[in-house]
């Protein structure tokens, strides 16, 4: 899709994206950046992407009318419904896409990061499928707050290796993988999980989640008569879930793009990932973007109660559809992201993924009219943070 908000032919977004990467990973970029958009535009690769998204991840999902959140919110939701996707999120749509591209490049050996684990379990889920070996790199403090992902992916038959440094979450899962890929460039595809790292990852994982909103597109008009939704929502941390979503409405203006991203305890806490509100333009895994740093420009720890948004920068279109007002931003805290998982819960029979549930904060915190169509994607099912919500709620 050309976009003015879209990467440009040396992989930027206005002022952000790039690929900022060592010496010994120029020989695998320069070969994906030469020929992925010839690989994924082929008939082949399409037809096999697509049957298998059709056949065995389950797609399309519903977009599903919430009757009892539009009552109360006095408007129209519309829940695109990810959480219905084999293994329970979004990222299963990248992972497939990701490692078909790494068997039309040669190569065997499958590397991933992962946060709140639902992309490891997916890309594990595409190994075990496609009958290659797979390390996940997950944050030591992941692994304990995701421990049923973690038992999913080692049943797949992945190899999931504890990041101990920093603050043992995403930031430092994708720094160990980085460092695996370095050592081991000639076997090892390493597939990103989110809209993060050097070119051309951002470009890519936007395209395999561009599914969601090409979709939402069609369902939207068979339900309403119209393509176009007033607003899309989704949450961000990385964002992947949120660039699918908007990928085919970028250039229709009319549609407003909100991203909510995760203020943790609250954006003076000094415990928070909320770096659009947060942020300054500097480096991190590889893409030029906003991220929280300190005045040296060393990375401030993130926080939040979202293992999937724990992240201290964003990805560079998201900080392009900042930079240009496109996008509206938008922050959650951990009370508020619990207060409305259990408000979705009990008013529409659905257990959000504690990610997802920062999206639907919204719905508190803008204005909409009654003749509104409000599209939230709902990237994940909450199973994978029922321990968070026993503790939360004294189930």
């Amino acid at each position: 899709m050309s976009s003015k908000y879209n990467v440009d032919e040396k992989g930027m977004y206005g002022q952000f994206g790039g690929a900022y990467i060592p010496e010994m990973l120029q020989p695998n970029i320069d070969k994906l950046k030469s020929v992925y958009l010839d690989v994924i535009n082929t008939p082949e690769f399409s037809k096999k992407y697509v049957k298998l998204l059709k056949d065995y991840v389950g797609r399309p999902t519903p977009l599903y009318y919430a009757e009892r959140l539009s009552e109360k919110y006095k408007t129209n939701v519309y829940l695109k419904r990810e959480d219905l996707n084999h293994t329970g999120a979004h990222k299963i749509n990248n992972s497939l896409g990701q490692i078909l591209l790494a068997q039309e490049l040669g190569k065997t050996r499958i590397i991933a990061e992962t946060g709140a684990g639902q992309h490891g379990v997916a890309t594990a889920t595409a190994c075990a499928l496609m009958g290659m070996d797979c390390v996940i790199y997950m944050g030591a403090l992941d692994i304990e707050r995701q421990a049923p992902n973690v038992a999913r992916m080692k049943m797949l038959g992945a190899k999931v290796v504890a990041a101990e440094s920093g603050n043992q979450t995403l930031k430092d899962a994708t720094n160990e993988a980085l460092r695996d890929w370095i050592c081991n460039p000639e076997d090892t595809f390493y597939i990103i999980g989110s809209v993060v790292g050097p070119h051309p990852y951002p470009d890519i994982v936007a395209r395999f989640q561009s599914v969601i909103s090409e979709e939402t597109k069609t369902q939207l008009k068979e339900k309403t008569g119209s393509e176009y939704p007033d607003y899309v929502v989704a949450c961000v941390g990385g964002g992947s879930n949120a660039s699918g979503s908007f990928y085919n409405f970028l250039d229709d203006e009319q549609v407003k793009l909100v991203a909510v991203e995760a203020s943790g305890l609250g954006i003076d806490s000094g415990e928070t990932a909320a770096t659009i509100a947060l942020g300054d333009i500097g480096i991190i895994h590889g893409s030029k973007t906003f991220l929280i740093q300190d005045d040296d420009g060393q990375i401030i720890e993130p926080y939040s109660i979202s293992a999937g948004l724990d992240y201290p920068g964003i990805g560079p279109q998201h900080a392009h559809l900042k930079d240009t007002d496109r996008a509206i931003f938008l922050d959650a805290t951990d009370q508020e992201a619990l207060d409305m998982a259990l408000e979705v819960t009990r008013l529409e029979g659905i257990i959000p993924a504690m990610e997802s549930a920062h999206a639907f904060v919204a719905l508190n915190k803008m204005e909409f009219k009654p003749e509104d169509t409000v599209v939230i994607t709902l990237s994940g099912r909450g199973d994978k943070d029922m321990s968070t919500y026993m503790d939360r709620f004294s189930l």
